[in-house]
């Protein structure tokens, strides 16, 4: 049997396994992005009316979405904190599964908590965006 066969067999089960784990860190991602987005869109929804009265007394379409975005991603910060801590306890346990990268990889955590942030911006951008195109005297009115 030639070598490069060897190997490739006595590492497979190592590799098939980082992939599962790597659908399963995909499919979690899009969970929490989708979860993300439900959660600030319920709230937008359920505080049309206190827009629709921020906006008659004057607040400005900016300061809205900011108050949104700002509201979701203090929620989403207090997550990454959680889970980095979570994900750095067990790091040294995982480490001996991964293959070219150790279990507190600092590049992998930055990389990670970069991507996470970043969708869950657009996740709370998009509803922030939809309660700042409210017509406050609809929103007034429909309560």
């Amino acid at each position: 049997m030639p070598l490069e066969t060897a190997v490739a067999e006595s590492i497979w089960l190592g590799k098939s396994f980082s992939q599962l784990l790597l659908i399963f860190a995909a499919i979690a991602a899009m969970v929490t992005v989708v979860g993300i987005y439900g959660v600030t869109a319920y709230s937008v929804s359920r505080r049309t009316h206190e827009f629709g009265v921020r906006m008659a007394l004057g607040a400005q379409r900016p300061h809205i979405m900011r108050m949104v975005v700002r509201q979701s991603m203090k929620v989403v910060l207090i997550g990454v904190v959680i889970g980095l801590g979570m994900a750095l306890a067990q790091g040294a346990t995982l480490g001996s599964i991964l293959y070219g990268v150790s279990g507190t990889d600092p590049v992998t955590y930055a990389g990670v908590t970069a991507l996470v942030i970043a969708a869950s911006l657009l996740a709370s951008w998009l509803p922030a965006r939809r309660a700042t195109r409210l017509d406050p005297v609809r929103a007034l009115r429909d309560d």
